[in-house]
């Protein structure tokens, strides 16, 4: 079944774009702002694990290199995930009127 991915992707200076650009033009990817595509994926299986696996054979990554995706579960419900690297403090963070929680420390 062909799902509809939007794929994000930050691999910072020296990440292997070459890979990502290449592996990205090969499924087609349509360009919708910098480092997100979207795309459609044949999958026979779990997405995030072929997803994955596919990247992981088609770009060089280091633990830094973060890969986001957006995609349609079998629920039909809208779903985000790190394929790889994790989330991080937003560059925003502190300009809005949304007050933070506090933290307390406990012991």
């Amino acid at each position: 079944m062909k799902r509809a991915v939007w794929l994000s992707f930050d691999l910072g200076i020296n990440g292997d774009y070459e890979g990502i650009y290449t592996w990205l033009a090969n499924y087609g990817a349509t360009e919708c702002g910098d480092n997100l595509g979207f795309f459609r994926y044949e999958t026979k299986g779990d997405l995030l694990d072929q997803l994955a696996a596919d990247i992981r054979e088609n770009v060089e990554l280091t633990k830094k290199n973060r890969i986001y995706v957006i995609y349609r579960s079998d629920d039909g419900k809208l779903k985000g995930s790190f394929l790889f690297g994790k989330r991080k403090q937003a560059p925003w963070t502190g300009y809005g009127s949304v007050k933070e929680e506090e933290l307390v420390d406990e012991a």
